[in-house]
């Protein structure tokens, strides 16, 4: 997979993607990261990108020329399929492990972090292919909403993680929290690990995890379970947990 990030303040990414999972996905050949400052394809003599909005207002919005020419640019130097343009924004679709899980498949995606009041609307017209919200806030900048995305996307990749199964346990990759994780010592200042973990009964540890997961997703977000196709045995354990609660 390649990734690119167009970015005001290319900087800020230098210890993200030189560090951890996202840096071993590199040096494995997983995923190839590269990002520009597209004040660099400014055409205003001051290196400006931005203007103040027709009509009037507070802010400044964001041009789209030197957007338009960096994506331009970098869909004729990858030799791929069309890439994913990837707007961050408060006003974008709500991120999900399931958006993340989409991307994942993608060969090429392509961030654009924006600063400033806005963006000219042009640029979400004909330019990008999605907008991307990581949550109902504003931040200063795209930068940290372009991190999470690219952290959770790049993780999925065949081959990012030690233990292919990791992923697809993780929470909301099946639709629930996911259930308590516990190691050694198996007592810790008198808080013990439940027994069931210890026995050796894998059938009956799976029984477990799945009806915690169901638990933990019933007290904590209880929103997710809203329409899911639930199987006659976790009905019956949804029951058990509400009369347990």
């Amino acid at each position: 997979m390649k990734i690119d990030v167009l970015s005001l303040f290319p900087e800020m990414f230098t210890g993200v993607f030189g560090s951890s999972i996202l840096k071993k996905s590199q040096e494995k050949g997983l995923v190839q990261f590269h990002v520009t400052d597209f004040r660099e394809y400014t055409e205003n003599k001051h290196r400006r990108v931005d203007d103040y909005p027709y009509g009037g207002g507070a802010g400044m919005v964001l041009t789209p020329q030197p957007l338009f020419d960096a994506v331009e640019a970098l869909k004729r130097e990858k030799d791929t399929q069309l890439p994913r343009v990837i707007l961050l924004c408060p006003q974008g679709e709500r991120y999900s492990q399931r958006k993340a899980e989409e991307l994942s498949k993608e060969s090429h995606l392509i961030f654009v972090c924006g600063h400033y009041e806005g963006y000219d609307e042009r640029i979400r017209e004909n330019l990008v292919t999605d907008e991307i919200s990581i949550g109902d806030f504003v931040l200063t900048g795209g930068e940290l909403g372009a991190m999470v995305v690219i952290d959770s996307v790049t993780r999925l990749l065949p081959g990012a993680l030690g233990n292919e199964e990791s992923p697809l346990k993780d929470s909301f990759s099946s639709g629930m929290l996911e259930h308590p994780q516990y190691t050694r010592p198996a007592d810790f200042r008198g808080m013990k690990v439940p027994e069931v973990l210890l026995s050796g009964n894998h059938k009956n540890i799976e029984e477990w995890r799945a009806k915690e997961s169901l638990r933990r997703t019933w007290r904590r977000r209880p929103d997710l379970l809203e329409g899911m196709d639930l199987t006659p045995q976790e009905k019956k354990w949804l029951e058990e947990v509400k009369k347990e609660d």
